[in-house]
């Protein structure tokens, strides 16, 4: 009888999620297009989060928009806080990464509290994981949702494109011949999750980046009927961006 309950105990790490959710929160971020005129202002377009020194921010480059209206004085901001009591930071893209589907923004002071980094590449299949972000955007307010998951493989991946433009003959030659390795989820992410941190249960350690959803049909049925599988980029794919923004800021 102790054995079997035991085996029905919940993990330590589990213990902690709620511990690890309260110190991840304050770094998660929406990442949207502002435009004073516009009613509302802001066009949410994902999600993102803090890292390095708390300046710096982390999504997918596919949901950054490929122009902005300059005339109606369109700019692409980072949205901090929780519910309706949030603030608007001006972004800036520093760095990116097409072919792992990453962008690194950033961010006008003052800093936001930051994520630290883990090693994905001693991730394992089974490990119990953890992801925060936006599924639904900001129609309610931003509301950060927790969503647990399990990965269930690392499997090549073929990265979206925003546009057929992106689609040249070098990236799909790369695409067919090395294409890039991402984590399987068996957990249940949204259009709005794009850029979520994916993080170890105890210790809020990023291993990976949420960046897409398999979908039987349209966008719509990605809400209406998810399939509960989805992909992360691993993190370890981010430490060449930094290694880029510092080589061209000199730091």
């Amino acid at each position: 009888m102790a054995a079997a309950l035991a085996l029905g105990a919940p993990s330590a790490s589990a213990e902690r999620l709620p511990d690890t959710i309260d110190r991840v929160k304050p770094s998660v971020v929406g990442v949207a297009t502002f435009q004073p005129t516009r009613s509302p202002r802001a066009n949410y377009l994902g999600t993102g989060f803090v890292i390095d020194d708390g300046r710096l921010v982390v999504t997918n480059y596919h949901v950054i928009p490929e122009t902005l209206d300059q005339e109606r004085r369109e700019r692409l901001v980072v949205i901090s806080g929780e519910g309706r009591n949030t603030e608007v930071h001006h972004a800036e893209v520093v760095a990116r990464s097409v072919d792992h589907d990453l962008a690194l923004l950033r961010i006008a002071a003052p800093s936001l509290p930051a994520l630290r980094l883990g090693s994905s590449d001693s991730t394992r299949v089974g490990e119990e994981v953890a992801f925060t972000g936006y599924p639904i955007g900001m129609i309610l307010g931003l509301y950060p949702a927790t969503h647990r998951a399990t990965i269930s493989a690392r499997t090549p991946m073929v990265i979206p494109a925003r546009s057929s433009a992106e689609l040249d003959e070098r990236r799909i030659r790369a695409l067919r011949n090395d294409p890039p390795m991402v984590f399987q989820l068996d957990a249940t992410a949204y259009p709005g999750n794009s850029g979520s941190p994916l993080f170890r249960k105890g210790s809020g350690e990023v291993i990976g980046v949420i960046n897409q959803v398999f979908v039987q049909g349209g966008r719509e049925a990605a809400i209406g009927q998810p399939s509960g599988i989805s992909y992360a980029i691993p993190s370890d794919r981010i430490r060449p961006l930094l290694q880029e923004y510092r080589n061209q800021s000199g730091n």
